[in-house]
């Protein structure tokens, strides 16, 4: 029997719920911790980050304006299609971050997790972080966490599926709406992902991939004035970037800055609550007249 021919994959990025080519038309090769060849991925540009911001912003009230219920649903769905796809995420980490299979397995069934667990905070945050507050006079006064708008998220760069689930899904929980950055050398289970999605009841542009250079795709993200918080976890390991300077650059538009640690964190170690939620809500107060 003849051998047959390699059927070599060049992915696309992840826009608008549509999966079209970098609008420069590059591409770069993504390669196992071995330096076997995986596939190709699309080399997004500054152009693509900015059509990425447009798909997002149009997306976000209509998210944002869904119950938290019905969100908590949605999210719930993505892990019950992420748990489908279970062999080939664990397929992509071993190779790419050169990790046994057991290991591999424990970090995706740990990101189907932590999805899940994120996905049940929907209905509960409000709850958590609301208050009524003692006023002077005949009022009710209420506080109540609400989405700050379009997040720009560098996913880690050693963790490439439970660390970028980790930073994704509770911006997603409040009714953000997200243009991740995936991890550079390890960009497969974020294309994955955001094949999941696609299947998924997540509507389209509410969450968009872009693979690439993190140095080339974070600057035009930091000062986008459409671009309302941003986490810079993703700075950490990234050839070329330096998070001190997109925070300066973020700060023209008054964004939400989430800093990195000095080192990658542990992405196995359980959320502390919604911490990593509430960094991306603000907090809205109403007032409305008590007898009425």
């Amino acid at each position: 029997m003849s051998a047959r021919l390699e059927v070599r994959k060049t992915y696309k990025l992840f826009i608008g719920g549509k999966f079209p080519r970098s609008e420069s038309g590059r591409t770069y090769e993504v390669s196992s911790a071995d330096d076997a060849f995986l596939a190709n991925a699309a080399l997004a540009s500054r152009k693509d980050a900015r059509e990425a911001v447009v798909a997002a912003r149009k997306a976000q009230p209509g998210w944002a304006g869904a119950t938290a219920y019905n969100r908590g649903q949605v999210l719930y769905r993505v892990a019950e299609l992420l748990e489908g796809r279970r062999a080939q995420f664990v397929e992509e980490l071993a190779a790419g971050e050169g990790i046994k299979s057991k290991a591999a397995e424990a970090a995706v069934d740990a990101a189907i997790d932590r999805w899940v667990w994120y996905a049940g905070w929907t209905d509960k945050v409000a709850q958590v972080a609301g208050a009524a507050n003692p006023v002077a006079g005949p009022y009710f006064n209420l506080s109540v966490p609400e989405p700050t708008g379009v997040v720009a998220v560098l996913a880690p760069q050693a963790s490439s599926l439970l660390g970028l689930v980790s930073v994704l899904a509770p911006v997603l929980v409040t009714g953000n709406t997200a243009v991740v950055v995936s991890s550079e050398r390890r960009p497969l289970p974020a294309i994955t992902l955001s094949e999941v999605l696609a299947t998924s009841d997540v509507p389209g542009g509410v969450v968009n991939i872009l693979t690439g250079r993190t140095a080339e795709l974070a600057p035009p993200l930091a000062t986008h004035m459409d671009v309302n918080a941003i986490d810079l976890t993703g700075a950490i390991g990234a050839e070329g970037v330096e998070w001190g300077a997109l925070e300066a650059e973020a700060a023209e538009n008054v964004k939400r800055v989430v800093r990195p640690r000095d080192t990658e964190q542990d992405w196995t170690q359980v959320p502390d609550g919604p911490r990593r939620i509430l960094a991306f809500t603000e907090t809205k107060t109403v007032w409305h007249p008590k007898g009425l």
